[in-house]
């Protein structure tokens, strides 16, 4: 197979995701911490009250096992919802991707009424940072799972100096959007790289890193900026004129493979190119694998993932698909946000990534402050939205209003009490909040 043929392989799964407009939907994907309520120490997977212990009681509520190596249950299933774990044990939960908003918030209430009792019985919250509140990353053990000790390899010997950080410190929130063409698609990939620093600014969530006070803004965005360059960030490419299905292919076939599934078992690759791949293994199972082994903001897969967004309490998590909707959904949106970004470029996007980690939403772009343009970015979505799926943004609206981050509400109350600042941003609470018990 030569190099073009290897490029139309990669094109023709990409296109294969496209969808009509009015089949488009919006997926949700979030991850946690699982914490100590007295310690505020976060729990790996072993161990007694460790994660593994809530999966495998997860399974004995009815959750399928979707994933088990040697034993250790490391992905579940129930209806709508799939459960699983990043390398240090953070706990993910992943809706299905639904046309309405209130769809997603229903299954997400409901899902976490059912299993946060799992996670009060080990005196646990599941909390919602961007990262640990008090745990340092090489405190915890990295999951049962080969591909991560792989991963953990490669970063060692390849990545940048947050790379591990990455892996094992962070957690986010994850939305994904629907395409129905290729022009569609360059339009979205553009405007969401073109939203990166106002997206990390808006749900900044992170206040600790490695158990001190993080002095700057947007942690997880210098994480991913020095995880590894060829993989995360801002593709350099993606405000080109060209950018489309093929030059996505191309970075792909040019990224190292790190790991690759072979007879059964995850075998490490080290910085071979999935070019190399390619010539024994070109299947769609091997495609989906090697889009899945980049981290950038926006990731192309058969949909657009967009990756911003720490993780954040109830309703905040569910105000970003929202947002989203409205601005990417509605087509007068999104030809407004590629026209008010037209002269973005790679580094103008740097540039204003470096300026929100000083200076938070004052930081500027084309002379207004960022706070002011995540304000224009709601009111589009508003005016796009069903007065139903509009109450979603009050939040962030409230936020901005405030001129507030979630990490500097975080930031009072631990001042206070950390104790307190970690209960009142866990899903325990918000539960509690459903059923008038907060």
């Amino acid at each position: 197979m030569n190099y073009q043929e290897k490029k139309d392989k990669i094109v023709a799964y990409i296109k294969s995701g496209e969808s009509q407009k009015e089949n488009f939907k919006m997926g949700l994907e979030m991850e946690h911490f699982v914490i100590d309520k007295k310690e505020l120490f976060s729990y790996d997977y072993f161990g007694k009250k460790g994660v593994g212990a809530s999966l495998k009681e997860l399974n004995q509520m009815g959750f399928e096992i979707t994933n088990e190596e040697e034993g250790y249950i490391l992905g579940l299933r129930q209806d709508d919802i799939a459960v699983n774990l990043e390398p240090a044990g953070q706990f993910e939960l992943a809706i299905d991707a639904k046309k309405n908003i209130k769809d997603l918030d229903e299954s997400y209430k409901k899902i976490m009424t059912e299993i946060i009792p799992i996670f009060e019985e080990k005196n646990q919250y599941l909390e919602t940072l961007g990262y640990h509140p008090k745990s340092k990353i090489m405190d915890l053990d990295i999951i049962p799972k080969d591909r991560y000790k792989y991963m953990q390899k490669y970063f060692t010997d390849f990545g940048g100096k947050y790379a591990l950080n990455m892996m094992r410190g962070t957690a986010s929130v994850q939305t994904a959007i629907d395409y129905c063409d290729e022009d569609d698609f360059k339009k979205k990939f553009f405007v969401a790289n073109a939203l990166s620093a106002f997206m990390y600014s808006l749900y900044d969530n992170a206040y600790i890193f490695e158990g001190e006070v993080y002095k700057d803004r947007n942690l997880r965005q210098e994480i991913w900026e020095y995880c590894d360059k060829n993989r995360t960030g801002v593709y350099d490419f993606a405000f080109d004129e060209d950018m489309g299905y093929e030059k996505y292919a191309e970075k792909i076939l040019d990224t190292d493979i790190i790991f690759v599934h072979e007879n059964g078992k995850d075998v490490y690759k080290a910085d071979t190119k999935f070019e190399k791949i390619m010539d024994e293994d070109f299947s769609d199972e091997m495609i989906f694998h090697a889009l899945s082994i980049v981290f950038p903001d926006v990731r192309a897969k058969k949909y657009l993932e967009i990756r911003m967004p720490d993780a954040v309490p109830y309703p905040y998590n569910i105000s970003f698909p929202a947002l989203l909707k409205g601005l990417f959904y509605n087509e007068e949106n999104l030809n407004k946000l590629r026209e008010d970004f037209k002269d973005m470029t790679y580094e103008a996007c740097q540039k204003l990534k470096d300026d929100t980690k000083k200076y938070g939403l004052d930081a500027k772009y084309q002379g207004k402050s960022v706070c002011s343009w995540i304000k224009y970015f709601i009111s589009l979505s508003k005016n796009a939205l069903s007065d139903e799926e509009k109450s979603y943004l009050t939040c962030i609206e409230k936020l901005m209003d405030e001129k507030e981050t979630l990490r500097d509400k975080f930031e009072i109350i631990y001042k206070e009490d950390p104790k307190k600042a970690c209960k009142r941003f866990s899903v325990n609470y918000a539960v509690g909040e459903f059923n008038g018990q907060a």
